[in-house]
């Protein structure tokens, strides 16, 4: 870290005695960069787009952000968006639909006669999940049989709808400096899940309950959809959107920026104020 803390600064900032926690100081971010109220975009599509070059630039990401809709009608559907039965005649999963938005920027609308695996199809309540199911699934939630008839993606810098929730693929490293942006009270309001499937738990929980969901891959996902070994998803429901967003770009050079890290081996690096002084109450070495 560049800026010094006394402890009084680091407790307030919640990095703790083992400096890990979420930079909020209001001041954290450089006041040039902040953006007035006259220059906030407006319109769902200036957000969106916005919200995603943001992203993509402060996280680096090397895919889209992608804006998932679930539809209870067919004039919900955006103009343009590829039915992949109707249009191209194929079939796909719910997750090579939302590979497809993230890598080759197209939107996606998929009803159950595009579908080609049976999990999404229970998940999103397109059709009643048999009890005969958690006999081989892991168990997962789902919306109500018939509340939607199918589901949009779209790369978020393109969609002209209010997502219910966007989809992060990232990296763990990415992943860290987005969490870090957070406040701390924000911190119980992030969860997580590791197992089957990940097109349910990446939508449907985060719709439902209006948290953070952090989701690992499903082995569909890396041998249908080309997903990359090394990313995670981070599902934000709209809900959280706004204050994701304000909490990244307030921080975008603080001390936990993605962009701003840089790895070192140094030992016996320069301390921070804060450790010092956290080390002489314990009789460690500060020098």
């Amino acid at each position: 870290m560049e800026k010094k803390f006394t402890r009084r600064e680091a407790l307030s900032l919640g990095l703790g005695a083992a400096a890990i926690g979420a930079y909020t100081l209001s001041g954290a971010a450089d006041t040039g960069q902040a953006r007035s109220d006259n220059n906030r975009p407006s319109g769902t599509a200036e957000i969106n787009k916005k919200n995603a070059e943001d992203l993509e630039r402060m996280l680096i990401l090397r895919t889209s952000p992608v804006g998932v809709k679930m539809i209870s009608r067919e004039d919900e559907i955006p103009k343009g968006a590829v039915r992949p039965k109707r249009d191209r005649g194929y079939h796909l999963t719910q997750c090579q639909a939302i590979s497809l938005s993230r890598r080759d920027m197209t939107t996606i609308a998929m009803l159950k006669e595009d579908n080609w695996c049976p999990t999404a199809v229970m998940a999103y309540g397109l059709v009643e999940k048999p009890a005969s199911v958690n006999q081989w699934s892991h168990p997962y939630d789902s919306f109500e049989h018939g509340k939607y008839i199918g589901i949009v993606s779209a790369p978020l810098s393109r969609a002209d709808f209010e997502p219910d929730v966007v989809l992060i693929y990232a990296r763990p490293a990415q992943l860290r400096g987005l969490l870090l942006s957070m406040k701390i009270a924000d911190v119980p309001e992030v969860r997580h899940h590791f197992f089957p499937p990940s097109c349910g738990w990446s939508v449907v929980s985060p719709m439902k309950e209006g948290k953070y969901y952090i989701v690992l891959p499903d082995p569909g996902e890396y041998q249908r959809a080309l997903t990359d070994e090394g990313d995670l998803i981070l599902s934000i429901p709209q809900i959280k959107m706004e204050q994701t967003m304000a909490g990244l770009r307030e921080n975008e050079h603080g001390p936990f920026s993605y962009r701003g890290h840089q790895m070192f081996m140094e030992t016996d690096f320069p301390l921070p104020d804060f450790y010092k002084e956290m080390f002489k109450e314990w009789g460690m070495d500060t020098e």
